[in-house]
This record gives structure tokens, sequence and C-alpha cells, in this order.
């Protein structure tokens, strides 16, 4: 058997060959998770919670079955972002509110996920009930980047990119409604994927038929994100705009697909971004022709953006947190009171005209796809800031009017419904990653991943992670 510092270093898709082949058990990877988390996670603080005797129960249910009846993930692990409820495993929302919340039952994809063969191992770090681009809170401390543990992991979903990229996991689950998919994984050098709505069931919260708000995958490579895609994806009647699994995602990352039209961005012409981070993604985007595309400097319509998702992520926090700010004022962040009371204050016009202006730029992006194939634009505006910044208050002479300004360039395309994806792209001149995001047309989640993979093939950077984390 491979040694534990080895397994830890394979990819994802290894180890479920592996798995598969029985050259490891499930045993033997949560063997190694556990001596890696014991031997880095206390520099970067990306999975507080561990539940490893829940793991290894379940690996001894699973094992009893045969080889290749041990669904798509044979027994890989996957940490559990602690936004989601997983039954008898400590849930705090990042709240002090819920610091001691244990559920009894696990949310449908973790179930999903389970079903799969996938084994809950951890709860990965967020900012308190997902709300900031920088992942800290009162119950649980800060995550900090591996590759430099004095910079923020962006969040919300910080906690399981800094676990990637620090190699206390192969693959993990994320969450994305104005970026925390995305920025995570650009910040961290890693992969994360925004799905279209509906493509992977959960149970909804306040509003059921809600389309901003998705659960994706985070990987160490494009066809890493697209094994755990699959095993995420399934209608459900408990989630009323579920979408049924009708295609192998991993299948269509390796299908060999190129596009033949790309449209690259610097700005979407909505937000200021870093220089040094544009130029690091123009010349990342010119690289598709390397694989026969043509690449022309355009994008969609968008400049409604900022309004609609101020509105609409207002409404949504209202809906969702109003009962425990009326209950619980004084244990709640600052941004989080400001996003309810944000909120509680639209009126009827403002969400009438955000949810116009959201529609005609699903209409225009639809319109945007008749003539490329893929969009592409930085995934944050900014690298790695220091972590003890809550967020962004600038960007190329620009001050932004409010703590969620900064993520424009993510929260976009989150209006739009089309899937996106954080790749790897390069580093800025004192070593930060930084992330190309690739977008589709709306339910073109397979060609998100093909054209990722062909652009991935380009620029080889996937040896870059796992590393040790790193305190210059």
């Amino acid at each position: 058997m491979p040694s534990d510092a080895s397994l830890t270093k394979r990819s994802a898709c290894e180890i479920v060959d592996l798995l598969q082949r029985g050259e490891v058990t499930p045993l033997d990877c949560l063997d190694a998770l556990e001596a890696r988390v014991a031997s880095v996670d206390g520099t970067v603080n990306a999975l507080p919670t561990l539940c490893f005797d829940r793991a290894r129960d379940h690996a001894r249910r699973l094992m009893e079955r045969p080889l290749g009846s041990r669904g798509l993930l044979a027994g890989l692990p996957v940490p559990i972002k602690d936004l989601t409820e997983v039954a008898g495993v400590r849930t705090t929302y990042g709240s002090p509110i819920f610091a001691d919340n244990v559920p009894e039952v696990s949310d449908l994809f973790v179930r999903t996920l389970e079903a799969e063969g996938g084994l809950v191992y951890a709860k990965s770090n967020t900012p308190e009930f997902g709300a900031g681009g920088n992942t800290f809170n009162e119950v649980l401390g800060t995550t900090r980047n591996p590759w430099n543990t004095h910079l923020s992991a962006a969040g919300s979903s910080g906690g399981a990119a800094a676990a990637l990229a620090s190699g206390t996991a192969w693959v993990a689950q994320g969450s994305d409604l104005g970026g925390s998919l995305r920025n995570p994984a650009s910040f961290c050098g890693i992969v994360g994927m925004r799905p279209s709505p509906g493509r992977v069931a959960n149970l909804p919260g306040a509003r059921i038929d809600q389309h901003l708000a998705v659960e994706g995958p985070m990987a160490r490579s494009v066809e890493d994100t697209a094994l755990l895609l699959d095993a995420m994806t399934g209608e459900s009647p408990l989630d009323p705009v579920s979408l049924p699994r009708t295609e192998s995602f991993l299948t269509a990352a390796r299908s060999g697909w190129r596009p033949k039209r790309v449209a690259f961005s610097a700005d979407l012409g909505i937000t200021p971004v870093d220089p040094e981070v544009a130029a690091i993604c123009r010349a990342a985007a010119a690289r598709f022709a390397e694989v026969g595309a043509i690449v022309e400097e355009a994008h969609p319509d968008l400049s409604e953006a900022h309004d609609s998702f101020q509105v609409l992520r207002g409404l949504g926090f209202a809906a969702g947190y109003a009962g425990l700010l009326k209950e619980h004022r004084d244990k709640m962040k600052p941004e989080v009171v400001w996003n309810i009371e944000k909120g509680l204050g639209f009126s009827m016009s403002d969400i009438v005209r955000a949810e116009n202006n959201r529609a005609a730029m699903f209409r225009r992006m639809n319109a945007f796809f008749e003539t490329y194939d893929l969009l592409v634009c930085p995934a944050t505006i900014v690298a790695a800031y220091p972590v003890e910044e809550r967020y962004v208050k600038e960007c190329a002479g620009h001050t932004f009017s409010n703590y969620v300004e900064w993520l424009a360039i993510a929260y976009a395309i989150t209006l739009t419904t089309a899937p996106a994806l954080s790749l790897p792209c390069g580093f800025t001149a004192d070593g930060r990653p930084v992330g190309l995001q690739i977008v589709a047309r709306p339910r073109g989640d397979a060609f998100v991943l093909a054209g990722a993979r062909a652009l991935e093939s380009v620029l080889n950077l996937r040896p870059a992670t796992p590393i040790d984390p790193r305190t210059p």
C-alpha cells in the first residue's frame, strides 16, 4: 500500500481507482488524512470540526459491500462546509447562536454523497452564515491561506479551499451565492465550480424556488472537481428546482471538447480589477488559442448587476434570518445584521426592479452565447489580501460602497444562472495564486468543465498543490 504521505498527494481520481481495485481501503484513506490534518491544520484552521470516528463507522459498513458496488466515490473522504447539516456532527453555521448545535438529520445532498460512497470526516470553516469573502467567525476562529498564512483564504468556502491546498482533503463540498466557491478557489490555487442551479439537490430554506445559492464541488484539478460533481448531482422531490442526473461530468471533462470562440473580459464592464490580476488572466485566456479557439475581448451587458444582487441577496437574508435578528442581534456580526436590515428595508418596487433586471441579464447572457462558447474573466478582482482585513475596501483607486461590492465579478455571473468555474491560471510577482473564471451558457456545466480541462492542460499548473502551509 502507498504511504500515508504519498496518498495525500495523489489526485482524487487516482484514489478512487485504487479504492475500486481494492489496492487501498477507505480506512487507509482516513488514516492518511487524519495524519495530515494533525500535521498541518493547526496552522491554517481549515477543518476545525473532525468526525473521523463517524467516518470510520461508515467506512466499515461500506466495506461490507463488494468492490464495484460502493458508489461513484467508493469510500473517498469528503469534508462538508459548516453551513450544512451532518447528522450527529456539530454544525455551527459560524454563529455563536448555534455554537452547540448537533443536528439529527443530514442535509439532502450529504445523504446523496454518502449514498455514492463519500465519507464525511470533517466540517470546513466558514464565515458566519456564509456572509463575506473572508473566512472567520467567533466560534471556530480564522482560516488562513496555505500559500501565506498572513493572508485570507477568501470565503465563504475558505475552509474547504485551504484544506485542498494544504492536502487535508482530496475533494471538498462548498456553496456559492456571490462567489463563495470561486473566490476561495482563486485565492488558494485550486478549482471551485458553481454548477447550474438545481444541479445539486439540497433542502431549500425560506425561499424554496431560489436560484442564487447553490452547492458545488472543489478539488485540485478539473477532473477531480467533475468526479465530485457527478457524486453530488441528482433530482429529488425535496428540492423543487433540482435537475435529473443525465450525463457524467467526468466523462465530459475528459471528452476532448474544445471551444471555437472564447470571449475575454478583464472587468465585465462593472468593476475595477487589480492591474496585475487582469494581466495574468488576460495572458491565460489568450492561451485558449493553443487549443484552436479564437479569443476576443467581449462581454454581455451586466450593468444592472450591483443593484439586482444587493436587493435579491438582502431579500434572501431577510427571509432566512429576520427571526434570528429579533432574538439574537447581539450575537451576530455587523455584516450579517446589515444584510438582514437591508433586506427588510427594500420595497416591493425595489424587488420588482431587481427581478426584472435579472431577467434581462439572463436573456442577454443567453444571446451572448449564440456567438461565444465560453466567457472568461478574473475569478476575483484581487489576489489574497491580509487576513486581518474583513473585506476588500478599495481596488485600483475605487472605494467600495459596502462589504460585498468587491465580489461583483462573481455575483454578476450568479444572477444569470450560468455555471462558472475558477481555474488556477498563474501567480502574482510575490507568489499569490490567481484564478480565471470560466463561464458557459446556462446549464452548460459540461462545457465549463471540458473547456477548463483544455486550458488546464495548456497552463500545466496542476502539480502546484498540495503544499505545506507557508508563513513568510
